[in-house]
């Protein structure tokens, strides 16, 4: 990764070692993927790593299923069931060696996330599952060689086979780590043009040192921070600052590394590199925000948690007690590896991972990429959504919002007509609105003729015979021209005007544009009682236009990256549930620190890293669609789990045997046919929630 390696390394925290220290798992993968039983020592996981897991539970899963059929064959339980018999000498060697295969190839992630468990003194579903292995391979295994009692050989490998495809969909559909820093550090070009007296030479961004001159030709990106020493230009800073005009910057004004220069060219003196650049100081602001976030820890791992305790309780508790009251020890023994076995449903592996394949599945049709499904999930806690302006609740283009003649002789085309010619080889961004425009409508640009620049004032131009000017409304003062009182409506807006042989013909005004659907999405918000705040680097005139316009709760203008952060965090120190939305980098640090991050499409990729949930197609109303379906999946997890453990309460005291003295107590083949009916249950009860995505979409 030659320099971004370098930078890397630069800025990773103490105590932490590889290029990926910065991810926490509680923000970019959820808690459950300790439990795979295959993590890196420290959690920390890179995306080459995410896929070799789910390769590895895939392979797990196909092998421990080709194993599975002759065990279910072999098994007397089976043959019983079916009313068939296979036996041949030795078959019962042949079953054992078979399940020692699945028990130790398919099981060996489980055992090895109960050591894990048991290392951070963290009983789950990990606990549970090699708990109940482990005793249906021991307890089976010794009835093989002598012992007397039924096997469990069939229910331990379908049990593995389960939970490893619970698992493995799980994986699938959870995202792999966080690549947001590597983003960040690749929005960095690798080389710049380094000055040397008369010749410039390329030079890797690590070998820059400060004080160093370079030059940054038209289009390309900004290599480090810097002051111009000679030159001038427009720079699309929107992606860091989030100001969405290009700004024009010349002699003695500072450039930020990663910005976009326009068609100038510039030489630069650089003030930053590394770790003190700007861009690496949003860098450590995404890292301590990732750091910062608690894990949540899944709903399936402490109802696991507590059936383990339950398990291992009632287990030992069977055994005392039928020993106490006389029986024989194996008759003991069985009743409590029934309970045992049973403790641990099948459908509690499915419960979980079967309603996070499906939403994001649905989620992924409807414009919702989940990166972070505990995030998902919370969404239904949402109190206040705070949403970047530029590019999220607005489109981010500096656009044509109103064209209009004041003419009787032209009409508001031939206005729009005639400045675009005026306009067409500019890099400005108002002459880039107004030529956008004129494409949008599929209108003829003509060329101009005899083009002169009048200084700080505008252009002018001879275009069809016409001497055509487009100007400030400076000029109109300064040569005493009325300006239109209809001109100006709206303070976010700026307004250029057109003159035809010397006379005021029209007006144009331009702005970034508030986006169609971002009112609508608002008092959407506002019925289902979340406030809704703006947080923008755009001046405090525009910021406060499209606070009134949209009926925002509260808006925050020229604010910096490090000031977002700052916001968020107050609104979660006054007990807010805090979603923020952005697509920039300058939104990265405060996506990170937000309970739920949501990136908009739109924006950079570095932003989508960050989030924790991605909008495809920008649009504020899918985030409304998002609590929505966050609140339904949530419910139906909540189902699944009741499901899935129910038949614990009745089955263990059954399986235990308190109904003993009736005459009745619950085998292993029942309480399979219980743990086969939840399965079905729960599967069946996730489809379900297909419905209520359909509901919230029309």
């Amino acid at each position: 990764m030659n320099h971004q390696h370098n930078e890397h390394t630069e800025i990773k925290p103490s105590g932490q070692s590889g290029g990926n220290a910065h991810l926490d798992h509680s923000k970019m993968n959820h808690g459950d993927m300790d439990h795979s039983g295959a993590n890196p020592p420290h959690g920390h996981m890179g995306h080459d790593h995410h896929k070799m897991m789910i390769a590895d539970f895939r392979k797990r899963f196909w092998v421990s299923v080709i194993l599975s059929i002759p065990v279910l064959i072999l098994s007397p339980m089976i043959q019983g069931f079916l009313g068939f018999e296979l036996v041949f000498a030795g078959n019962l060697y042949v079953l054992f060696a078979l399940s020692s295969l699945v028990f130790f190839y398919g099981g060996w992630p489980f055992l090895k996330g109960l050591k894990e468990e048991m290392a951070k003194g963290a009983p789950g579903m990990m606990t549970l599952i090699a708990v109940a292995i482990t005793v249906a391979y021991v307890y089976s295994s010794a009835v093989v060689f002598g012992l007397q009692g039924k096997m469990f050989f069939w229910e331990l490998v379908t049990l593995i086979d389960i939970m490893l495809i619970g698992h493995w969909i799980e994986m699938k559909s959870v995202l792999g780590a966080s690549k947001a820093l590597e983003l960040l550090v690749s929005m960095m070009p690798s080389e710049a043009h380094k000055v040397h007296g008369d010749h410039v030479m390329d030079v890797k961004l690590e070998d820059l040192n400060q004080d160093d001159i370079i030059l940054i030709k038209p289009g390309e990106k900004v290599p480090a921070d810097g002051m111009i020493i000679d030159g001038e230009s427009y720079l699309n800073e929107s992606m860091l600052t989030g100001e969405s005009k290009p700004v024009k910057k010349g002699t003695d004004q500072e450039v930020i590394g990663g910005s976009m220069n326009g068609n100038g060219s510039l030489t630069v003196k650089v003030l930053h590199t590394g770790k003190d650049s700007y861009l690496n100081k949003v860098i450590t602001l995404v890292q301590d925000a990732q750091k910062a976030k608690s894990k949540t820890q899944h709903l399936a791992d402490r109802a696991a948690k507590w059936l383990t305790y339950i398990a291992l309780g009632v287990g030992f508790a069977t055994l005392a007690i039928w020993l106490l009251l006389g029986f024989e020890f194996v008759y003991a023994l069985e009743r409590m590896v029934t309970v045992m076995v049973i403790s641990c449903p099948h459908a509690l592996g499915l419960a979980i991972p079967l309603v996070v394949a499906i939403s994001t599945a649905i989620s992924a049709q409807n414009g919702l990429l989940i990166r972070n499904r505990t995030a998902f999930e919370n969404s239904r806690k949402i109190s206040t959504i705070l949403f970047d302006k530029t590019g999220t609740l607005t489109k981010g283009d500096f656009g044509v919002t109103r064209f209009e003649t004041v003419s009787d002789k032209y009409d508001k085309e031939k206005i729009l007509r005639l400045a675009s010619a005026l306009e067409q080889s500019s890099e400005h961004p108002i002459a880039v609105g107004i030529v956008n425009k004129s494409k949008e409508l599929k209108i003829s640009i003509p060329k101009a003729e005899h083009f002169n620049a009048i200084t700080g004032k505008g252009v002018e131009a001879n275009v069809e015979g016409l001497d055509v000017k487009v100007v400030s409304p400076g000029y109109l003062k300064d040569n005493n021209i009325t300006i239109p009182d209809q001109a100006y409506t709206n303070d976010a807006e700026t307004v250029v005007f057109v003159m035809i042989k010397e006379v005021l013909a029209g007006y144009i005004a331009l702005a970034d544009e508030i986006r169609p659907e971002s009112k609508e999405a608002i008092r959407k918000f506002k019925e289902n009682n979340i406030k809704v705040m703006m947080a923008t680097g755009d001046n405090k005139t525009v910021a406060e236009s499209v606070s009134k316009e949209l009926g925002l709760d509260n808006y925050y203008a020229e604010v910096l990256p490090h000031q977002k952060v700052e916001i968020v965090k107050e609104l979660q120190e006054k007990g807010e549930f805090v979603a923020m939305t952005g697509d920039g980098v300058n939104d990265a640090p405060a996506l990170a620190q937000a309970d739920i991050g949501i990136a908009v499409g739109s924006g950079t990729d570095v932003a989508a890293e960050t989030a924790d949930i991605i909008l495809v197609n920008s649009n504020p109303q899918d985030i409304l669609n998002l609590i929505l379906f966050g609140k339904a999946t949530y419910k139906k997890m909540i189902q699944n789990l009741v499901w899935a453990t129910a038949y614990n309460a009745f089955a263990i005291p059954l399986a235990a045997g308190v109904l003993y003295s009736a005459g009745f107590v619950l085998g292993p083949a029942v309480g399979a046919v219980f743990m086969s009916l939840s399965t079905v249950v729960v599967a069946i009860n996730a489809q379900f929630l297909k419905n209520s995505m359909q509901k919230n979409a029309a």
